[in-house]
């Protein structure tokens, strides 16, 4: 926006010119204040801002939005149903869920039965795979192991625990027969569920639009009950560019 004077009343003000950064302004924007200590910066500030122009949104968005009716709350197949006819992203999107539920904190984990997610390379400990750790080899997303070799792998916890690698029962990681949860874990399936850190709100994303109805419908319910119906306040499933839609949980 380029230089703006403001100018200010008696003698003094005319002998001296400063130049005041008023900090939270894109672009490095200036004014270019007469007597600075007669300015009041943050009213500067608020009358720059004012004059922002505010967003407006695109009409594909305001026509799908007009789908969705914002007092309701839609049964869970027809929400899933809603959320691709209101899709607006031209590459397959995502279905994301938004929850509040009643407290703050890591809740647990859920297999969802159709993710399609991103492959992991999953490892149970050994020998040879600690000695790999202990060389700073550490090749693989996810480590399974027994309690009888917890003992070898406790000292590496300054290593492994920084990654969340570190193999814990709370998020299966350390099972009696790791070799079974191995394509448990390699195929992407499993999802932490934890809420931000301030606020008892979770964000998950649930699979591709792509995929039939049923799958997400699965995907969903299959979250649901990992958490509980009775700690989840409110919910709501949109796309990656899309509005949301608001579900029934109960």
């Amino acid at each position: 926006m380029g230089q703006k004077k403001i100018k200010t009343v008696g003698e003094e003000a005319k002998k001296e010119e400063k130049k005041v950064r008023v900090a939270g302004l894109k672009g490095g924007e200036r004014v270019k204040v007469v007597e600075a200590e007669a300015v009041d910066i943050e009213k500067v500030k608020k009358e720059i801002r004012s004059k922002k122009k505010i967003r407006q949104r695109s009409k594909r968005y305001l026509e799908a939005k007009a789908k969705v009716d914002r007092t309701k709350l839609y049964p869970l197949k027809e929400a899933v149903a809603l959320v691709k006819k209101t899709s607006l992203s031209k590459f397959v999107g995502n279905l994301e869920a938004h929850l509040v539920v009643d407290s703050t904190g890591e809740i647990g984990e859920v297999q969802l039965p159709h993710f399609k997610g991103k492959e992991k390379k999953v490892v149970v400990a050994d020998d040879k795979v600690i000695a790999r750790i202990k060389e700073g080899k550490i090749d693989f997303d996810v480590l399974l192991a027994s309690p009888k070799m917890m003992p070898k792998i406790v000292p590496l916890a300054r290593v492994l625990g920084p990654k969340g690698l570190m193999p814990n029962p709370k998020n299966g990681t350390l099972v009696d027969n790791p070799q079974e949860a191995v394509k448990k874990f390699s195929q992407g399936g499993v999802i932490k569920i934890k809420t931000e850190k301030k606020a008892p709100v979770v964000h998950l994303v649930l699979g591709k639009l792509d995929q039939p109805d049923k799958e997400l419908v699965a995907n969903v319910e299959a979250l649901i009950a990992a958490i509980g119906k009775q700690r989840i306040k409110k919910m709501t499933l949109c796309a990656t560019m899309g509005p949301g839609v608001k579900v029934a949980v109960n």
